[in-house]
């Protein structure tokens, strides 16, 4: 099924993310309302989440409010929203191709269809890397999506449960969960892990608080965005903690019950979950010639276009070179903030006839939040230098990174309904989902 060619230029934006949806938001408010253009929306799901939180989805500990509808989003700000997930490309004919959308049960909801496009900005985002690994594909469960974090946050509900007052419950055995990775989102899963076993007890599963946490790290520093000075402090909260940390071990095969290092050690495991490397989705190597990395990226210049002057990209799924550093500019959140930020004044230009505007890209440092227990980073200024921060003030800034990608979004007006409505909400409500 094609779409009718529309007589205004049409930008299609693929991928919902962070960078996609803020892009489609921005342009929806301008160009979109203005009649200037056609502001096209595709992802393979209906809502969105900030994917720093994916790891409190997972854990149950994020207010579900905190999603965002596409739907609601496209009608508010003047773009559309399209169901549906990229399968290829012509460009020549400037047209993608979306495969058919089913429901749990099978059942085709929307046929197989082509988009056609004016401008089209890939903004597909990253999947996790398992450097084919054996096992990891079958055993392991990722963060990759919300569909997935919630998968393990139900998993992980079931898991108690049945340890607690299951078949399991006579063993007296703990339950065992191995993290593989600590990155980031590793490092901030366990921290909500092992605050959600503490909680449980208090809600009546006496025995959910004997929980083996392990985090598993081929590199013999954790958290390798940070300073090794702030790496070393978080890792000696997480030792506090009684998580058990096995730096310097590579995996090098999962199994249904086990995680087994290159040293030979067999690590007994009830969940796994893996956190260790990043990719852009397989199907974008065969993406119609256009040139891609190791890792799947899509190759863009200083403006984030592709080879082809009417494709761009940003986000993980774009490598783009951090101009006077070593590689390409990191995938994080501030990145995709501001090359949604860049992207939205070279399409402005674009309709006008003037040259896209170049990205630069500004590192303001980095963040990682332990839950309740504490929160440690760097901030990095023109002004002040690099500056190392903790506790209280780091958990601030750590929240604010949040409120501007909502604000990005939703506008200062409804950010602050929205958190105000929040509050109320956790005062409620459990503070974690137990279903």
């Amino acid at each position: 099924m094609a779409e009718a060619k529309s007589e205004k230029h049409k930008i299609v934006i693929v991928g919902g993310g962070a960078s996609g949806l803020e892009l489609a938001t921005k342009l929806g408010r301008t160009l979109g309302k203005k009649g200037k253009a056609e502001i096209v929306l595709l992802d393979a799901t209906s809502t969105h989440i900030w994917k720093p939180l994916l790891h409190e989805v997972a854990a149950g500990t994020l207010d579900e409010s905190e999603q965002v509808e596409y739907l609601s989003q496209a009608y508010r700000n003047n773009f559309r929203f399209r169901l549906g997930r990229m399968e290829g490309l012509n460009r020549s004919k400037k047209e993608i191709y979306v495969s058919p959308t089913y429901n749990d049960s099978g059942e085709e909801l929307i046929p197989k269809a082509t988009l056609n496009y004016d401008t089209l900005v890939m903004a597909v985002g990253s999947v996790s890397n398992t450097f084919n690994i054996k096992g990891v594909a079958e055993h392991c469960m990722f963060l990759d999506t919300t569909t997935q974090a919630f998968r393990f946050q139900k998993q992980l509900v079931e898991t108690y449960i049945k340890n607690y007052a299951g078949k399991d419950s006579a063993s007296g055995k703990p339950l065992s969960i191995v993290i593989i990775g600590a990155g980031a989102t590793g490092v901030e899963l366990s921290a909500q892990l092992h605050e959600v076993s503490n909680l449980l007890a208090v809600y009546g599963l006496q025995e959910s608080n004997k929980v083996k946490l392990t985090i598993i790290e081929a590199a013999t520093q954790l958290l390798p965005a940070l300073p090794p000075r702030l790496a070393n402090a978080t890792q000696q909260q997480l030792v506090k903690l009684g998580i058990d940390l096995k730096l310097g071990r590579r995996v090098t095969e999962v199994t249904k019950d086990s995680v087994t290092t290159h040293d030979g050690e067999v690590i007994p495991a009830d969940l796994k979950v893996w956190a260790a490397g990043i990719k852009a989705p397989d199907w974008m190597k065969q993406l119609d010639g256009l040139e891609t990395n190791h890792i799947n990226q899509l190759v863009v210049d200083e403006t984030l276009k592709t080879a082809d002057d009417d494709i761009f990209a940003m986000g993980d799924c774009a490598a783009c070179v951090w101009q006077g550093h070593k590689g390409n500019v990191p995938p994080r959140a501030q990145a995709a903030h501001q090359q949604a930020s860049t992207l939205y004044k070279s399409l402005i230009h674009r309709l006008k006839g003037k040259p896209p505007v170049k990205y630069v890209y500004r590192d303001y440092g980095s963040l990682v939040s332990l839950g309740q227990y504490t929160t440690v980073g760097n901030l990095m200024g023109n002004l002040m230098g690099t500056i190392t921060i903790g506790g209280f003030i780091a958990r601030v800034v750590y929240l604010s990174l949040y409120k501007m990608h909502q604000v990005a979004v939703h506008g200062y007006f409804r950010t602050a309904m929205l958190t105000l409505s929040n509050v109320f909400r956790r005062s409620a409500h459990a503070t974690i989902k137990l279903h």
